[in-house]
């Protein structure tokens, strides 16, 4: 493999020669600024070998780099090695960016060439700026991996399905109104759409053209007096294009995206910059006038209305059901029969699939083992699985697809004796997670205030993880989802009711082991006095922590008494769903401490 990366960098120098053009920029996405990928846009894996699902590529003549975020550093460093490319860090106070590097690595006068149609408007701005300084051009290019990837794979053509109303909760007309109405008060006309899920969610449809996510490939434009979708015509089948037409949808050519909106004239017309492609700012530029802000369908998609939040709920249930039965499983079999990590990551899928409605899972399972658990977002296949064994602890940190909802849960439970040291650390960490669990604050707070509750634990003890605490959660959707989160970098988006969020404090020492305990999050309303509204979390997901793992006297009464309750809860939701063989099971996971 690591030869194919070399030639393939080989190839791709000798295209960006014909242009000459002196870099090429990879951003690592498509043409909807997507986190997971249809096969045709897993262009930074086909170019450097990397699959992590976050990262940058930048290849001159002479050399190449990769970036990506703490959560990959250790994979990308090892899948990286012997390509010739070499890796940079992300989000970390020492990184150099990759307009930096470029800079550093180019002469004056050189010409960097991009793909327009993959790289948001946001990401070209900020190179063009970071490039002014030291006379580098941005060049817009053809897709130069068209050139050299032969048997690239197609655009899907995968069906498109109805996602009906009874799971959906509003029908997809009420929230063309809801758009339209927010369009008027910014006095725009339309707004141009390229996320899947925000499509999905907005159309009322899902897909499969993307791994794990229920999403199709396709734009859209809505407006008080538009409503397009442009999307292959096979992949909608005439029952269902007509009950979308008959909902005032007309369906275009996904091909015809750029040529329409290269057409329009006069109109004022809203764009989410973070996550529209520059090409298609480009086709509508200078002959209308534009209104930049966060996607107004990212923001109505996060508040959850109450038909989703129950199928959320009811999601959990399976879930919970699922996992303690696996957990039942891992207990009777670990030391009896060989299992690896690997083997153990499809018992988790298994056990999901048992239960009604299971759509698939909604990211691969990461399942650390001891070391390995260090590996924020591990990736292992069959050929280099490790067996589990009566010892440490094994991280594991999955999510299903229901009809109803998506979960994202991770649970680290004790194999075996644990050290002094691990227990410290993993209270020190249940302690963040719980304190932003039993969050309380006003109106208008933002997920970057409320972080420090999950890292003062650790901070108090010189401690810390590299990524961000929590992330939105789609409604049978991306299992990752915007605008707003919980990190510790400024996002204007505020923490407002109905949104669902994961809560997620880790800590890993590199080489020994990880651990991180993950519980899915409704915001909620509190209450209203004379200093304004305030709101907090109500905690969805329902499994079991691993109670041996915890020094009770680092917790707190408030914090003791949260977990016995979160417990009792537990027990009273799942027992009753449960086959009366895992009762006993279940009663020992949850026992008061």
């Amino acid at each position: 493999m690591k030869t194919e990366i070399r030639q393939r960098l080989t190839a791709l120098r000798a295209e960006m020669k014909k242009l000459t053009i002196d870099a090429w920029y990879i951003s690592g996405t498509d043409p909807h600024s997507s986190e997971y990928l249809p096969k045709r846009w897993e262009t930074r894996e086909y170019i450097s070998g990397f699959t992590g699902s976050y990262g940058l590529v930048a290849v001159t003549l002479d050399n190449a780099a990769l970036w990506t975020d703490s959560r990959y550093f250790l994979q990308a460093t090892e899948e990286l090695d012997g390509t010739g490319i070499e890796m940079q860090k992300l989000r970390v106070t020492d990184a150099v960016s990759p307009d930096t590097w470029l800079s550093q690595n180019l002469p004056a006068g050189s010409r960097v060439g991009l793909d327009a149609q993959s790289l948001t408007v946001d990401a070209f701005r900020s190179l063009q700026k970071g490039f002014l300084k030291k006379d580098i051009e941005l060049v817009e290019t053809p897709d130069l991996f068209e050139a050299i990837w032969e048997d690239r794979p197609a655009v899907p053509n995968d069906k498109v399905f109805e996602l009906d109303v009874e799971y959906a909760g509003v029908p997809r007309p009420e929230k063309q109104q809801k758009i339209a109405g927010e369009l008027a008060s910014f006095g725009a006309d339309i707004h141009v759409v390229s996320m899947l899920d925000e499509l999905a969610w907005l159309y009322n449809l899902r897909g499969s053209d993307v791994p794990y996510n229920p999403v199709f490939t396709a734009f859209g434009v809505v407006g008080k007096d538009r409503n397009l979708l442009f999307v292959d015509p096979a992949k909608v089948e005439p029952e269902l294009r007509s009950k979308l037409e008959a909902d005032g949808i007309e369906l275009k050519d996904y091909t015809t995206f750029y040529n329409y909106l290269s057409e329009i004239k006069g109109k004022t017309i809203f764009i989410d910059p973070s996550t529209l492609n520059f090409a298609a700012y480009s086709a509508l530029a200078g002959k209308n006038e534009i209104i930049e802000g966060t996607s107004l369908v990212a923001i109505q998609k996060a508040i959850k209305n109450e038909t989703e939040l129950e199928g959320f709920r009811s999601a959990m249930k399976k879930d919970g059901v699922a996992l303690v039965e696996c957990l039942h499983w891992l207990k009777e079999t670990i030391g009896k029969e060989t299992i690896t990590d690997y083997e153990f990551g499809k018992k988790l899928a298994e056990f999901r699939a048992k239960q009604a409605d299971f759509k698939g899972e909604s990211f691969p399972p990461i399942v650390g083992y001891k070391s390995r658990g260090a590996i924020v977002h591990l990736h292992i296949g069959a050929d280099d699985a490790l067996p589990l064994e009566t010892d440490g602890v094994v991280l594991f940190d999955s999510g299903g697809q229901y009809i109803d909802g998506t979960t994202d849960i991770t649970r680290t439970v004790a194999l075996g004796a644990v050290s002094d040291q691990f227990k410290t650390d993993f209270t020190l960490t249940l302690k963040g997670m719980i304190g932003l669990t039993q969050a309380k604050f006003p109106y208008g707070v933002k997920g970057c205030h409320l972080d420090i509750l999950a890292r003062q634990a650790l901070w108090e003890n010189g401690m810390n993880y590299g990524h961000g605490t929590g992330h939105g959660v789609g409604h049978f959707l991306n299992v990752h989802e915007g605008p707003m989160a919980i990190r510790l970098e400024y996002n204007e988006n505020l923490m407002l009711p109905g949104q669902v969020l994961s809560n997620e404090p880790a800590f890993y020492r590199e080489g020994q082991y990880g651990l991180r305990t993950e519980n899915m999050m409704v915001c909620v309303e509190r209450e209203t006095t004379e200093f304004g509204r305030f709101l907090g979390f109500d905690t969805l997901t329902l499994c079991p922590i691993d109670t041996s793992l915890i020094k009770v006297d680092l917790l707190t009464e408030k914090e003791l008494k949260w977990l016995n309750e979160y417990h009792q809860w537990v027990n009273n939701e799942l027992k009753p769903l449960m086959e009366n063989k895992y009762h006993k099971f279940l009663d020992e996971l949850t026992g008061e401490i």
